[in-house]
């Protein structure tokens, strides 16, 4: 077994483009189901492109892609141009039942920065 985490087979949480299953079929070349699922502690922005940031008290929707494989997820590294626009990480999310599922998702590196308040 490996020990590097990136290559861990999990769901992936997503909150931006890949919600649209229409886009998300085009980028992995077959229909992903998702189920509706929230990430509790992070909000959602927009520059050029969908991230999320730290911040108490906030929730940000999204699905949960969980038929994934090895090929899908390297497929949406890419996509998401790793590691240069964003890194893959695990995380905690709650599906419609608030049932928590250990999953990826993808953080922006520091191009994206969290509106001041």
């Amino acid at each position: 077994m490996e020990s590097d985490t990136t290559h861990e087979l999990l769901p992936l949480f997503v909150y931006g483009s890949l919600v649209d299953p229409v886009h998300r079929a085009e980028i992995l070349g077959h229909a992903a189901e998702g189920i509706p699922a929230t990430l509790r502690g992070y909000a959602r922005g927009r520059s050029q492109y969908w991230y999320i940031y730290r911040c108490a008290g906030a929730q940000t929707d999204g699905l949960v892609l969980a038929e994934l494989d090895a090929e899908d997820l390297a497929t949406l590294d890419y996509y998401e141009d790793v590691p240069t626009l964003y890194t893959r990480e695990q995380i905690e999310v709650a599906d419609a039942e608030a049932a928590p599922i250990r999953c990826w998702v993808y953080l922006p590196t520091e191009w994206a920065k969290p509106p001041v308040e």
